[in-house]
């Protein structure tokens, strides 16, 4: 058991750990993907992970982050595991067919957009955590204070009520026509504050 004084190195390791699994099914995992602990960029909760491609990284590497919230050493492998499939296959296609693939060939299993180990993979991971050692972190309880915002402005149509929102920049070009009936739609909300 090695004892890991960061939670990345732990989580770089982990990669390590895990990229046989791949490899057995025919997928080679990025060599140069970054993980590291964090937020995803969505700030949601219910989010526990995230990739980023390639080419939203300024130094030309895979990246991914592992929520905050996870302490858990079998859940972040599972997580881990999740989000190397995307590293695979660079994000090009979401949690559409070839994730699907690449998903099920390595033991992932449930609604791909939320796909974790199944039975088999989560025996694996386990025993990955007991390499591990200790995961080097605690898991932080996530209390969110609603920001509430004003309703966007919207125009709508007097005649049909087909409503539309504005984007702030424009605003200052009033209400558009209505695409129906070719006349102008009433403002609805808040236009000065926006």
């Amino acid at each position: 058991m090695t004892i890991h004084p960061t939670r990345e190195s732990w989580l770089l390791a982990a990669v390590q750990l895990i990229e046989p699994i791949f490899k057995a099914q025919g997928h080679a995992a990025p060599p140069d993907c970054q993980v590291s602990c964090g937020f995803p960029s969505t700030g949601s909760k219910s989010h526990i992970g995230q990739y980023w491609s390639r080419q939203s990284s300024t130094h030309d590497k895979n990246q991914i982050y592992i929520s905050p919230a996870l302490s858990d050493p079998a859940k972040v492998l599972d997580t881990l595991v999740h989000e190397l499939v995307h590293a695979v296959d660079d994000c090009r296609n979401k949690h559409g067919k070839e994730f699907k693939r690449i998903a099920l060939s390595v033991g992932l299993e449930g609604r791909m957009r939320s796909a974790s180990a199944g039975k088999d993979l989560m025996v694996v991971l386990k025993k990955i955590a007991i390499q591990l050692g200790e995961y080097p972190h605690g898991g932080l309880r996530i209390t969110h204070t609603l920001r509430i915002r004003p309703p966007r402005p919207r125009a709508r149509c007097e005649e049909c009520g087909y409503e539309v929102p504005m984007y702030k920049k424009f605003l200052p070009f009033g209400p558009p026509l209505c695409p129906q009936h070719k006349t102008g739609m009433i403002p609805i909300g808040d236009w000065e504050e926006s």
